[in-house]
């Protein structure tokens, strides 16, 4: 088998595997668990989709000898692997992935009881945003009653229940 022949074929199955890995990775995440940063299947094979492309060029085109094609290429791949893990790969796992929030995200936000909180029990709160409406369990930190349609100022949430306190807007001023 001539070199050429050898590194396209490293070409097209590496570049095809990695499509083919991009397209079903959420699949396959599960199974690549083990590999997380720099042994990622991602990288790896971009990483031999890089040098079979390089050494391809190199080879067919460039006045250089075997070997010093395949250590060029080597080092090409290598470049420009760490260029696509720095500049593409780390932001994308970086990014946003849902709207989801969590607790501690709530925490500080204000919103409106529409369930009438008894002394000592339970009611509810709901809260507007950009994102949507957000319903809770709430209860009042201090124990007090607390009458539908008050504003309040979430504290703190425990267990999934959000612990409230009025909002007086005209001691703020």
């Amino acid at each position: 088998m001539e070199l050429t022949t050898m590194y396209f074929t490293i070409l097209l199955v590496s570049g095809g595997l990695t499509i083919i890995y991009v397209l079903l990775s959420d699949v396959l995440d599960g199974l690549f668990d083990v590999f997380d940063g720099w042994l990622s299947p991602t990288l790896i094979l971009s990483t031999l989709s890089f040098f079979g492309a390089s050494a391809y060029i190199l080879e067919r085109f460039a006045p250089f000898t075997s070997p010093v094609s395949a250590a060029i290429a080597v080092a090409i791949a290598l470049i420009l692997a760490i260029l696509f893990n720095l500049f593409i790969l780390t932001p994308l796992q970086h990014t946003e992935e849902s709207n989801a929030y969590s607790d501690e995200d709530l925490e500080g936000r204000t919103g409106e009881i529409i369930l009438s909180i008894p002394e000592d029990g339970f009611g509810e709160v709901i809260m507007r945003g950009d994102s949507g409406t957000i319903s809770k369990t709430a209860s009042s930190v201090d124990g007090t009653v607390i009458q539908s349609g008050t504003n309040v100022v979430i504290v703190k949430i425990e267990h999934g229940i959000a612990y409230v306190a009025p909002l007086d807007f005209e001691d703020s001023f």
